[in-house]
């Protein structure tokens, strides 16, 4: 058998330009196709861990603020808990201050009240009693009253104990100034005549004497001289009755103090 080198030669040749053709138009761009996918895949996939990353990124800090979220809470609800703790217990004790602060007010109106009823009567009582005094003196006496005040005054005078005696003789001598006398009404010559002579009896000395009228003595008579006084007056025989009304005067107002006070304990 004959071989035709030609034929052979040719089919070669065309087998040759077949695989280059072939490679050239349809497996490399089947190849790049391949390739691209691959990549487009690739990059694909990794955008998908980047996201992945990214969402678990986001997921975390996402948690890490719900986390700080919550415990941010929680110190607000306790700080809030004790703020109104706090103010509750400010609150009360305001109340328990403004309570007390009434119920002293409470106390000094009804102790104002009671101290200005007791110098009500009191003066009531000194003006019933002055004009009883004056009336029954001067029936009993067939004299005026204040001629009657002027001889207790000498009597009392007279009648010094040494030791008030010795005080008015020191304070008479250490002062170049008159003696002061003072009375609630207007003394007759003859009664400064007798005042002066009861002084230098009394004192055994001249003793220069001013004499002063002074309403405010409430029928009383008075002797001053370098701090030193002596005094009579109808007032001094008020004092035990004037004591015995503020004693039934305190024995009233205690129950209503006990009374205040109770009720200002349950109202605590």
């Amino acid at each position: 058998m004959l071989i035709d080198w030609f034929t052979v030669g040719a089919q070669v040749i065309n087998f040759l330009i077949l695989v280059w053709l072939l490679k050239r138009f349809l497996y490399k761009p089947i190849l790049n196709a391949i390739d691209a996918r691959e990549k487009r895949i690739a990059k694909e996939l990794a955008d998908a861990d980047a996201r992945k990353a990214e969402a678990q990124h986001e997921r975390d800090t996402f948690q890490s603020k719900n986390e700080a979220f919550e415990q941010q809470r929680a110190t607000l609800m306790t700080q809030a808990k004790d703020e109104a703790k706090t103010e509750r217990l400010r609150l009360l004790d305001e109340a328990r201050q403004a309570a007390d602060s009434l119920s002293a007010k409470r106390q000094e109106t009804l102790k104002n009240d009671a101290h200005h009823l007791n110098q009500g009567i009191a003066r009531r009582t000194q003006q019933e009693v002055f004009a009883i005094a004056r009336k029954a003196l001067t029936d009993l006496a067939g004299a005026s009253l204040e001629e009657r005040m002027s001889g207790v005054f000498i009597c009392r005078l007279r009648a010094m104990d040494d030791q008030t005696k010795e005080s008015l003789a020191v304070a008479l001598k250490s002062t170049s100034d008159p003696a002061l006398v003072r009375s609630a009404f207007d003394l007759s010559e003859a009664q400064h005549a007798a005042i002066q002579n009861a002084l230098n009896e009394t004192f055994s000395a001249e003793i220069h004497v001013r004499f002063e009228t002074a309403p405010d003595l409430l029928c009383g008579i008075e002797i001053t001289t370098n701090g030193q006084k002596l005094a009579w007056s109808i007032a001094d025989y008020l004092v035990s009755l004037q004591e015995g009304v503020d004693e039934l005067l305190k024995e009233k107002s205690q129950p209503e103090e006990k009374s205040a006070q109770g009720a200002n304990e349950q109202g605590t």
